[in-house]
C-alpha cells in the first residue's frame, strides 16, 4: 500500500485503503493514492539491487491480503499471479543475501469483507484471516523465516476507528475525523479485540502445522512512543502510566498475561471486551518476538474525569502534548506529532524488559519526516541528508545503550523506516510530501538513487 502500487494490476482485489483514498481524497494532504506509490511492483528487482549495495541483510515488506485472496476469503479463490509476484520478490531477496521479514497485515484489509460484514468490527474476519494466513505459509513458509502478523494494531483501532484519519474513517461524529458513521466510544476497543485473536489463531496454526518443518518465528509488532510526566506530581506519573498502557499495554499485557491492563479496565468498563477462558489462553504466549515501533515521546499531563462524551481519546485521562512551558520536548521534524527525543528508545526498552519478562525484541521502524519544500535543489545536495543521519546516529546510541547498560540482549536489531521516501501511511496530516527514507525518488520514472544516510549508518555501526 505505501510502497507496493500496482493496485490494479496482478488480479488484486481492492482493499479498504483503496476505496478510502479515492473516496475521501481531502483527508490526504495531497490528495495522493497508493495506486502506484513508489512502484515496487515494477521495480523490486532494482530496490533489491540497492539493498545489496547499502549493505541490508534483511527487509521487511507487507504482503497485500487482496493480492493472495481478492475478496478476502480462501471461497473466492487464490490468485496465483499474486503468489508468483511474492516468490519472486522473495528469491530475488535471498539471491542477494537479504532476508525477507514478511508482515501479513499492514491496514489493507479486503473492502469485500468490510462491505460483507464489517471488517474487523466482526468476529467472522478471525477465520477469514487465518485462512489467509495459512496460504502465505503454505507458499512462502519454506523461504520464510520471520513472520510479522499485524503491524501497529493501536493504529488500526485508534486512527481508523476512533479518530477516522486513517482507512475505514469511522468515528464519533464530533471526533476530527467528521465521519458519517462510527462510535469512539466502543469500535476501537472491538476492533483491537478481534485483531488480537486473529493474531492468536495464525500463531496457533503455524506453531500447530508450520513451525517444526519450516523453522521460522512467528510475531507481532506494536508502536508505542515513550510517556515523560509533564511534572513531578503522583497524577502526571500516573497518567504516564496510563498512557503507555492505551497504546503499548493494550497489546502486550493480553499477549503476556491473558487480559488487559488493569488501568483500562478500570477507566473503560463495560466497553472494554472480556476474554474467554479459552481466548485468553490462546493470547497469552503467542509470540516469539516482539516487533516495537519507536518514533517519538510526549508529555503526559493528567485530566480529571469527565462527564462528557466517551472516546477512546479521552478514556486514558492523560493529556499528551510535544511541549513544556513552551519548549518542545525533542528537536522538530516535518511531522507535527514526531519529535525527536533518542532516550525514550532507552527507556521503552528497559520498561518492556522489565515489566514484560525481557522478551525477543525486533526495532522494527525508526526514522523521521521532513517536508520537501524546495524541489529545484540539485539531485547532489537534495542527497545530503543531515538530519536523517544524526537522527539514525542518536537512535543507535540509545539502542546500544539499552543493551550494554540495561543487559536488554533479546534486542535484535533496528530496521529504518522506509527503504525509500515513499512517505508514511498518508492521512489528513500527511502525504507524499513527506519523506522518510534513505532512496531518493524521481518520481517521473521512479528513479531510485541513494541519499547520504545509509554511507553514514554503516560508518556509525562500524564506530559503536
Amino acid at each position: 500500500m505505501q510502497y507496493e502500487g500496482g493496485a490494479m494490476e496482478g488480479g488484486r482485489g481492492p482493499s479498504i485503503w483503496d476505496n478510502f483514498t479515492h473516496q475521501n481524497p481531502a483527508k490526504i494532504v495531497d490528495g495522493s493514492n497508493g495506486d502506484v506509490a513508489v512502484d515496487s511492483y515494477h521495480l523490486y528487482k532494482e530496490d533489491v539491487r540497492l539493498m545489496k549495495d547499502m549493505g541490508m541483510d534483511a527487509y521487511r515488506f507487507s504482503i497485500s491480503w487482496t493480492r493472495i485472496l481478492p475478496d478476502g476469503t480462501l471461497r473466492g479463490g487464490v490468485n496465483r499471479e499474486g503468489v508468483e509476484y511474492y516468490n519472486n520478490l522473495i528469491n530475488e531477496l535471498l539471491s542477494r543475501g537479504v532476508q525477507p521479514f514478511v508482515t501479513l497485515f499492514h491496514w489493507d484489509s479486503p473492502q469485500a469483507l468490510e462491505d460483507k460484514y464489517g471488517g474487523f468490527l466482526n468476529p467472522n474476519i478471525i477465520n477469514d484471516y487465518k485462512d489467509y494466513a495459512e496460504v502465505c505459509f503454505r507458499e512462502f513458509g519454506d523461504r520464510v523465516k520471520h513472520w510479522i502478523t499485524f503491524n501497529e494494531p493501536w493504529a488500526v483501532s485508534v486512527a481508523g476507528y476512533a479518530m477516522g484519519v486513517l482507512a475505514p474513517g469511522r468515528c464519533s461524529p464530533w471526533e476530527m475525523g467528521k465521519c458519517s458513521a462510527g462510535d469512539s466510544a466502543s469500535e476501537p476497543y472491538t476492533v483491537s479485540h478481534h485483531q488480537l485473536l486473529a493474531h492468536a489463531a495464525a500463531v496457533k496454526l503455524y506453531r500447530k502445522k508450520y513451525k517444526v518443518v519450516q523453522k521460522g518465528k512467528i510475531g507481532i509488532t506494536l508502536v508505542s512512543a515513550w510517556f515523560v510526566p509533564f511534572s513531578h506530581s503522583d497524577s502526571d506519573s500516573d497518567a504516564a502510566k496510563r498512557a503507555i498502557d492505551f497504546m503499548f499495554g493494550w497489546f502486550m499485557d493480553p499477549l503476556t498475561r491473558g487480559d488487559y491492563p488493569l488501568s483500562m479496565r478500570r477507566m473503560v468498563r463495560d466497553r472494554l471486551p472480556r476474554f474467554t477462558k479459552q481466548q485468553s489462553k490462546l493470547v497469552k504466549g503467542a509470540f516469539d518476538f516482539i516487533g516495537i515501533n519507536y518514533y517519538t515521546a510526549n508529555y503526559a499531563d493528567n485530566l480529571p474525569p469527565s462527564n462528557g462524551l466517551k472516546s477512546y481519546n479521552t478514556d486514558a485521562r492523560a493529556n499528551l502534548t510535544g511541549f513544556r512551558n513552551g519548549a518542545p520536548i525533542g528537536p522538530e521534524t516535518g511531522l507535527p506529532w514526531l519529535y525527536v527525543y533518542p532516550q525514550g528508545l532507552r527507556d521503552l526498552l528497559l520498561y518492556v524488559k522489565e515489566k514484560y519478562g525481557n522478551p525477543t525484541i525486533y526495532i522494527t521502524e525508526n526514522g523521521l519526516g521532513e517536508t520537501t519544500t524546495n524541489t529545484s535543489l540539485p539531485l547532489a545536495e537534495a542527497l545530503k541528508d543531515d538530519a536523517r543521519i544524526e537522527y539514525h546516529h542518536m537512535h543507535l546510541v540509545a539502542l546500544l545503550s539499552a543493551i550494554r547498560s540495561d543487559n536488554s540482549n533479546s534486542v535484535n536489531n533496528l530496521q529504518i523506516l522506509y527503504l525509500s521516501d515513499s512517505g508514511l501511511i498518508a492521512c489528513v496530516c500527511q502525504g507524499r510530501g513527506k519523506r522518510e527514507g534513505v532512496l531518493r525518488m524521481v518520481a517521473a520514472g521512479q528513479l531510485r538513487v541513494g541519499n547520504w544516510v545509509h554511507g553514514a549508518l554503516r560508518v556509525t555501526l562500524r564506530g559503536l
